[in-house]
């Protein structure tokens, strides 16, 4: 008869590699939970309140993440907040919002910028001439990276 390994000893995790240690990031990732999204926003900056910062997001339809809702996540609360049952880290507040008014906003956003695009084309196209005619730009992005001074 032949010996066998176990089923066990071959799978994924008994060949896997040791993982090797990371330094721990700055902001805790919540879990997500279906229909929200998270975001941090600013609190305060060099340890002055930007309460206008706050007030527009709130305005926006994001709202501060309780502390319970959220157990997963465990950090010193800051001194002086204002947001005393909620996750805050280094003058960022954890919010959420509805997905589908963030989807939504994001549409307004999408559009406004198409719109903007649509006018610079427009505002373009209006110093044609037929002695010497324009052609509509191709309008494209590119990112690139320099080397910097050296």
């Amino acid at each position: 008869m032949d010996k066998r390994t176990p089923r066990e000893s071959d799978n994924r995790e008994a060949s896997s590699r040791k993982k090797s240690w990371a330094p721990p990031t700055v902001l805790p990732e919540p879990d997500k939970k279906d229909g929200w999204r998270y975001r941090w926003i600013r609190t305060s900056t060099l340890n002055s309140s930007d309460n206008t910062n706050v007030s527009s997001k709130f305005r926006q339809g994001w709202e501060p993440v309780k502390a319970e809702e959220h157990p997963e996540i465990t950090v010193l609360r800051d001194r002086n907040s204002d947001f005393k049952e909620n996750i805050e880290v280094g003058g960022l507040l954890l919010c959420k919002a509805p997905d589908e008014m963030m989807t939504e906003r994001d549409a307004y956003y999408r559009q406004t910028a198409q719109n903007q695009m649509v006018s610079v084309e427009n505002n373009f196209m209006r110093g044609n001439d037929p002695r010497m005619p324009l052609s509509k730009p191709e309008i494209t992005t590119r990112v690139t990276f320099g080397k910097g001074r050296g």
